[in-house]
C-alpha cells in the first residue's frame, strides 16, 4: 500500500506558516490554512480532513458542488467550504447555496445576487472582496480607489458578512517585492477598519509567496500544490 504525501505535505505547510508567523512576532494560531483543493478528487480532500484539515478552497463551481456532496457521502466531518474563483452572474445561486465563505467579490451586483440567493437556513455568507492590487488587465478584482464605496455597500446587505479582503498580486520571484504587494493589501485593509468596517481577514499568499504574506498581516494563506502535489488541469 503507497502512504499518501498528504498528511506529510500538511506538516510542512503548517510548519512553514508558524515559522513565518514567529518571525513576524505573531501566534501561528493567528494564521488559518486553507487547503486550495481544486483539481484534486474527493479521495485526496479525506485524506486531508483526515489528517485535520477542515478548510477547503474551491475554484471550479460544479467541481465544488460535486465534491462537496461527495464528502458528505464519505461520511466527513462538518467542513468549511470556501468559494475561491471567478464568479459569473448565473453562478451564483449555487455558491450562495453551498459554500460557506466566497474570497472573489469585485462587484456589488454579484454581492446582491449572493445576498438574495442565501437560504434562510444557513448562516449569513462569508466575503471576502478581491482587490486587483497589482492592476493587472488580466486579473479580477476591484481597483483599489474603488474599493472603500464597494465594501460599504456589500457589509450593509443582509444575509452576508463582509470579513475582509483578498488579493493576488502579480508573481514576483524577489522576498521584498512579495512583501510590498501584500503591504499595499494591508494599508487598505486598515484604511476600511478606520473608516469602521469590523474586518478580521487578509485572504493572502499560496505556495510561492506563503512567508511575504504571512510577515505583512495574512489571515488566511491559501495552499494548494505544496499539500496535494503539482495539478493536471484537463485540456480545453
Amino acid at each position: 500500500m503507497i502512504m499518501s504525501p498528504i498528511p506529510q505535505n500538511l506538516q510542512a505547510v503548517t510548519a512553514s506558516i508558524a515559522a513565518a508567523a514567529t518571525e513576524a512576532g505573531r501566534a501561528p494560531d493567528t494564521v488559518q490554512l486553507l487547503a486550495v483543493s481544486k483539481t484534486f478528487g474527493p479521495q485526496a480532500v479525506h485524506e486531508a480532513v483526515a489528517a485535520g484539515q477542515r478548510a477547503f478552497g474551491e475554484n471550479y463551481l460544479q467541481e465544488g458542488v460535486d465534491k462537496i456532496r461527495a464528502l458528505k457521502d464519505l461520511g466527513a466531518p462538518a467542513l468549511e467550504w470556501h468559494f475561491i474563483g471567478p464568479i459569473q452572474s448565473n453562478k451564483t445561486r449555487p455558491i450562495a447555496e453551498h459554500f460557506d465563505w466566497v474570497h472573489t467579490v469585485e462587484r456589488e451586483k454579484i454581492a446582491q445576487r449572493l445576498s438574495e440567493q442565501r437560504p434562510a437556513g444557513l448562516a449569513p455568507l462569508q466575503i471576502c472582496l478581491q482587490v486587483n492590487i497589482s492592476g493587472e488587465a488580466s486579473k479580477s478584482g476591484v481597483a483599489p480607489h474603488e474599493l472603500a464605496a464597494l465594501a460599504h455597500k456589500v457589509a450593509a446587505l443582509p444575509n452576508l458578512t463582509l470579513r475582509g479582503l483578498m488579493a493576488i498580486p502579480e508573481p514576483a520571484e524577489q522576498f521584498e517585492q512579495q512583501r510590498a504587494a501584500f503591504a499595499q493589501l494591508r494599508a487598505l485593509y486598515d484604511q476600511l477598519r478606520a473608516e469602521g468596517l469590523a474586518l478580521d481577514t487578509l485572504s493572502m499568499g499560496m505556495s510561492s509567496d506563503l512567508r511575504a504574506a504571512v510577515v505583512e498581516g495574512a489571515t488566511m494563506v491559501r495552499i494548494g500544490s505544496a499539500i496535494f502535489g503539482s495539478r493536471t488541469y484537463p485540456k480545453a
